[in-house]
């Protein structure tokens, strides 16, 4: 496995799996890349799907999907974990909700475009221009395959206390957070905040916060920390929950995908 800097917002890697890549898990980001040879195949929203060289995968987030070679050969393919307020903002205010596509797997020349744009340089962290541009191209090659997620509805997201409960989140990633203290901070109680946060990034704030623990825990072990360093740093308990809520969200053991990073 590869894995480009990390940096918020945005993971890039790419890989070559034989067998059972991933157990049922789920990310609270967009999943969009593409197989570069083989037959990559998963299951996703009760269906099985393959991916052959040269067609997008778009995954959205929270739905659970496993990851495996649909032949003996494996596969290879690279993907790009995108956090749903980066579309989110590149939709601009009038969208009333994140773009679904029913096919998890497509052709599409935009999506591509886009994928190959963010892997056009693994070794280097992606400048703000070009974060920008990317989450534009990725908007629009989302949204051409649901059309609906730009309809202005009755009730618009209230971007002000979503952002404010997200950026309130990722400035207290080590600490116990409480529903009281985002109700205070964004000025709606604990349910509507529940659903309006879901509506503006795809999944609960509760999951958001633990996925970006567990982001800063992948970051702290491509630096070379250990796993029990990793957990304390990101504000698990222990180790043991932190390996729990790991392999239940990218559904492989922190071990693991530590030993496939250090063998890159």
């Amino acid at each position: 496995m590869a894995a480009a800097p990390w940096q918020a917002g945005i993971q890039r890697i790419e890989a070559h799996f034989s067998g059972e890549a991933y157990a049922p898990h789920r990310h609270d980001t967009y999943a969009i890349g593409y197989t570069i040879n083989g037959v990559q195949s998963f299951d996703y929203r009760g269906a099985r799907s393959d991916s052959v060289a040269g067609q997008v995968i778009v995954l959205h987030p929270d739905e659970v999907h496993t990851g495996e070679a649909g032949t003996e050969d494996g596969f290879h393919y690279r993907m790009l974990y995108v956090e749903p307020s980066l579309v989110r903002e590149a939709l601009g205010p009038s969208a009333s909700t994140l773009p679904f596509l029913r096919d998890a797997v497509l052709t599409d020349p935009r999506l591509m475009h886009a994928i190959h744009a963010a892997f056009s340089d693994m070794a280097t962290i992606l400048e703000t221009v070009a974060m920008d541009e990317l989450a534009v191209l990725l908007a629009d090659g989302l949204l051409a395959h649901d059309t609906s997620a730009h309809r202005t509805t009755g009730s618009l997201i209230d971007l002000r206390a979503t952002n404010r409960a997200r950026e309130y989140l990722d400035g207290n990633l080590d600490q116990t957070v409480h529903s009281e203290e985002l109700e205070k901070i964004t000025g709606l109680d604990r349910y509507a905040l529940a659903r309006q946060f879901r509506k503006a990034f795809g999944t609960s704030p509760y999951r958001y916060l633990t996925l970006r623990r567990l982001d800063q825990v992948r970051g702290d072990i491509v630096s070379g920390a250990t796993l029990v360093e990793a957990a304390l740093r990101a504000g698990f308990s222990d180790q043991p929950h932190m390996t729990r809520q790991f392999k239940a969200n990218f559904g492989i053991s922190p071990g693991g995908w530590q030993r496939l990073i250090q063998r890159r």
